[in-house]
């Protein structure tokens, strides 16, 4: 993690992250509306849309990480980490949102111009947009993702493939922009389309966070891969047999662990316990120091 971000909370390196993004997708989205009303384009126009879900999502980010920071109380016994969850399945509705209105007024375009009715040509500031937005947006996909990784939150990750999918869309829209353009007339039908392709790209994205999202909620295990390495390492201890009834899920950007493991039925209680604090102690290396583990213990038969 970069030196200058390791002397802050991860709150306030969340935090910072986000700003950064947010700050990017209000000068975006102010100059992608203003090319898109001058510039004719309903491709730039559902790109604004796109960008303007952007900000939104990036202040759920801020609101939410806020809370989900709060550290355990008496309601909350596993701390608030699942409201960072929270935050990701709301960015997967704002795409959801953002996709069904950009692919609704693409639709209809493209049913007007089947019914004969003569699109406007895109105009050459519409192209620069998009081209400026692609540019501007893989750069704040890069440095989003970067730091998503390194504090390990999936609302900053889903945030960042936020800013991928922008950049995918400003792609889109500078194929069926230019194409409008260099084409001529009979080809300006290329805009909507390009806004009705933006419009599914969305709901994919849309499609997968919502998927992460609502299995954390539902408390879903992690993956099998996962669990098995969880098995190995309390294998790897000595005098530690069979661990069974293993329930994992993840709790925000951190993970709980409950098993069953069995040892020698002579050993006194002060020697068990120490075993099972060794174990937690490697889960906890492994996993993050605010892994959760719970460890039962029974004797060999």
């Amino acid at each position: 993690m970069d030196q200058a971000l390791s002397v802050m909370t991860r709150e306030q390196q969340i935090y910072k992250v986000t700003l950064a993004g947010s700050v990017g997708n209000v000068l975006l989205m102010t100059f992608k509306f203003i090319a898109g009303i001058l510039g004719h384009s309903s491709a730039m126009i559902a790109d604004a849309v796109h960008s303007l879900s952007d900000f939104i999502t990036d202040l759920i980010v801020l609101v939410f990480v806020k809370i989900s920071a709060k550290p355990q109380d008496k309601s909350h016994d596993y701390g608030h980490g699942k409201f960072e969850t929270f935050a990701t399945f709301f960015v997967g509705l704002a795409l959801v949102a953002a996709a069904i209105g950009i692919i609704t007024t693409g639709g209809i375009k493209l049913m007007g111009w089947m019914g004969g009715e003569e699109l406007e040509a895109p105009g050459q500031l519409a192209l620069w947009a998009a081209l400026v937005s692609l540019l501007v947006k893989e750069g704040l996909f890069r440095y989003t993702i970067h730091y998503g990784k390194a504090l390990d939150s999936q609302a900053v990750i889903a945030n960042a493939w936020h800013h991928r999918s922008d950049a995918f869309s400003s792609i889109a829209a500078a194929v069926g922009i230019g194409g409008a353009i260099l084409l001529g007339d009979r080809w300006t039908v290329l805009d909507p389309l390009a806004s009705i392709v933006v419009g599914f790209m969305l709901v994919k994205v849309a499609l997968g966070l919502l998927k992460g999202s609502i299995g954390e909620l539902t408390e879903e295990s992690l993956p099998q891969a996962t669990e098995r390495e969880i098995e190995d390492i309390i294998k790897s201890f000595p005098g530690v047999y069979e661990p069974h009834n293993l329930r994992t899920r993840r709790i925000g950007n951190h993970i709980a662990i409950e098993t069953h493991l069995r040892m020698d039925g002579k050993l006194s209680l002060h020697e068990a316990h120490e075993r099972a604090t060794a174990i937690e102690h490697k889960l906890k290396e492994r996993f993050g120091p605010t892994t959760h583990v719970s460890i039962h213990m029974e004797p060999t038969k």
